[in-house]
């Protein structure tokens, strides 16, 4: 099922067997997303709570992380459950504070009027991000990943990420 603030359906995935609570598809081309990544990492100390998966990573795979897309992704938040539930928005972040120990920093957005006004806020920020953070706009971003890709069409770009 997909976990936002407007709509719901379903996902499945074959990832039964793993050791994270959630896994976290964010953006590395971002300073910001970047920056939250790096505190989240430090708060996971290691035990592997939160799969972090680099979407701008040319190796980047859909097919193993709920079937996001590169572009799909770029739009706003995502994250996948072990059973294939993929969550969109601030529902994310506060599954991976509470997987964590710090559910209390995104527990406010579970009450009735405070949640949607979160939903909002986080809207208006996955819309303004990228000019935010002086980047391209998305379709520009999009077709320079698609040019990076055709280049390296071959595996001589690839690396193996394992």
């Amino acid at each position: 099922m997909i976990i936002d603030s407007t709509s719901s359906a379903t996902h499945s995935s074959d990832e039964s067997s793993t050791s994270w609570q959630i896994k976290l598809l964010y953006d590395s081309a971002c300073p910001l997303c970047v920056r939250e990544v790096n505190f989240l990492q430090k708060r996971d100390a290691g035990r592997g709570l939160v799969a972090f998966v680099d979407i701008a990573d040319l190796n980047y795979a859909p097919e193993d992380n709920g079937n996001i897309d590169f572009e799909t992704a770029m739009g706003t938040i995502h994250a996948l459950l072990p059973d294939g539930t993929v969550m969109v928005g601030v529902p994310v972040f506060r599954k991976v504070y509470e997987a964590l120990g710090m559910g209390w920093v995104y527990a406010i957005t579970k009450l009735p009027i405070i949640g949607p006004i979160a939903d909002f806020i986080y809207e208006i920020w996955a819309a303004w991000r990228l000019k935010l953070t002086g980047r391209a706009n998305l379709a520009t971003i999009i077709a320079e990943r698609h040019q990076q890709i055709e280049q390296c069409d071959s595996d001589r770009c690839r690396f193996p990420t394992d």
